[in-house]
């Protein structure tokens, strides 16, 4: 019996130790591979237990196979704005090609820790592989809305429209400006000064409003004070007229000291004043803008002035954009995937979330440098990336793979020897049962 089993002893030795070369073989082969997670074998002995009169029965040793999927590798930048990864704890959810074409059924999830991705002919963010990038979508003002954390249902296949164009109508107007004082004193000429601001409607379309400032000169001394009217020029509609007051004394001077509503305009359009914002609300109808025209309490913000002799546009500021064409993504830390057009203009359209479960190196293994869930892992749960315990998402840049060769390399080595004296044990065992067999002769 001992010898015997000192045979199956050696035998289970060199099956042992070719399972750990082949997790050496593809940790090697892979050592390029962004995303490959380092495989391994942990030996446990097999022990059969001492026979009768003291003898010992070897039992010999098996193996089980892991994967380090917690481990994560180095990242690496890259010149591709949509490769990403996750810069700690975490994978990206995605799914593959094939469930996401008309009549698929189920869409099956998957979760990988890093991913070059670009768009194909039909809009999908797609890996080479095959692979495509879940988010929760946003809507047509950039916003995600709120969403159950505990279910793929949510997320959708990030898709781009390629051949469409966007345009983001103007919300906010900083009317950052100088009138000059020396307008408002005695003697003064009583022109009028024009501001003409541009202004984005909700299709795009590039429209102007017109704002006359026209002074009070007196008698005598300085009146500080100004008229300002309002037209919208896309309709010839007057928006509103307000007197304007500056202030004179120390602290104050050349800010907004008062604004008194003298017609509130057509409706629409029409305007109204907020004295604590400093903020001019102009209601379009179908578009309302915020124009900061400044607050006549002086701890409130300051946009326009009366100062010098100058006349000064150069500080107004608006947002909005007109239509132009897609140029390309880009996303965030927080997971925001925004679309970028050639006007400037960027706006987000999915929110890709960073997943985790209790136990990552429960998942199941597939393949591509995906994984599953399993019951070994526990469920899945979908955080914001960089928040929790998930990490940030990085763009440009990917992970590379946790096999390091010169460590594989030194395994090799020791794999060798102990895959050769296993082989060892079993010739000894064969000349000591061919000794047995010559005591007949």
């Amino acid at each position: 019996m001992g010898i015997s089993s000192s045979m199956n002893a050696g035998v289970s030795g060199l099956n042992a130790n070719a399972n750990k070369l082949s997790t050496i073989s593809d940790n090697i082969a892979n050592a390029q591979t962004n995303g490959y997670k380092r495989a391994d074998v942990d030996f446990y002995a097999l022990t059969v237990g001492s026979g009768s009169g003291g003898g010992y029965s070897a039992g010999g040793v098996t193996t089980s196979a892991i994967i380090d999927i917690e481990g994560k590798g180095s990242i690496t930048g890259t010149t591709n704005a949509t490769d990403m990864a996750v810069a700690g704890r975490g994978l990206l959810p995605v799914t593959s090609l094939a469930s996401v074409e008309p009549g698929a059924g189920v869409r099956d999830l998957r979760l990988t820790s890093t991913g070059s991705f670009a768009l194909d002919a039909d809009g999908y963010l797609t890996t080479s592989s095959g692979l495509v990038l879940l988010g929760w979508a946003a809507d047509g003002s950039g916003k995600v809305p709120e969403v159950a954390r505990d279910t793929v249902a949510p997320l959708t296949p990030v898709r781009v429209n390629l051949a469409g164009a966007a345009s983001q109508p103007t919300s906010s107007i900083t009317l950052g400006a100088n009138l000059p004082a020396t307008a408002t004193m005695a003697g003064a000429d009583g022109a009028a000064k024009t501001v003409t601001v541009e202004y984005f409607d909700n299709l795009g379309t590039s429209r102007s409003l017109s704002m006359q400032f026209t002074p009070t000169v007196p008698a005598s001394g300085a009146s500080n004070a100004w008229t300002l009217e309002i037209t919208d020029q896309a309709t010839g509609l007057p928006a509103g007229t307000y007197e304007l007051t500056f202030g004179a004394a120390s602290g104050n001077a050349g800010n907004l000291a008062s604004v008194a509503m003298v017609s509130a305009g057509s409706a629409p359009p029409s305007t109204s004043y907020d004295a604590a914002s400093g903020t001019m609300t102009l209601d379009l109808g179908d578009q309302t803008i915020a124009m900061g025209l400044g607050s006549t309490d002086p701890a409130g913000p300051r946009y326009l002035t009366q100062l010098s002799s100058g006349f000064s546009t150069s500080g107004i500021t608006k947002d909005g954009s007109a239509a132009g064409t897609f140029t390309g993504l880009t996303i965030d830390e927080k997971g925001m995937l925004s679309a970028n057009y050639s006007t400037g203009f960027t706006r987000v359209l999915y929110q890709v979330p960073v997943a985790d479960v209790p136990n990552l190196n429960g998942l199941r293994v597939l393949g591509g440098q995906t994984f599953g869930v399993s019951a070994e892992s526990g469920p899945v749960f979908f955080y914001d990336a960089g928040s929790g315990p998930a990490g940030a998402i990085e763009g440009f840049a990917l992970e590379q793979s946790t096999a390091d060769t010169a460590a594989e390399l030194t395994q090799l080595i020791q794999t060798q020897r102990a895959y050769s004296s296993n082989a060892k044990v079993i010739q000894t065992v064969d000349e000591m049962m061919q000794e047995t067999t010559n005591l007949k002769r």
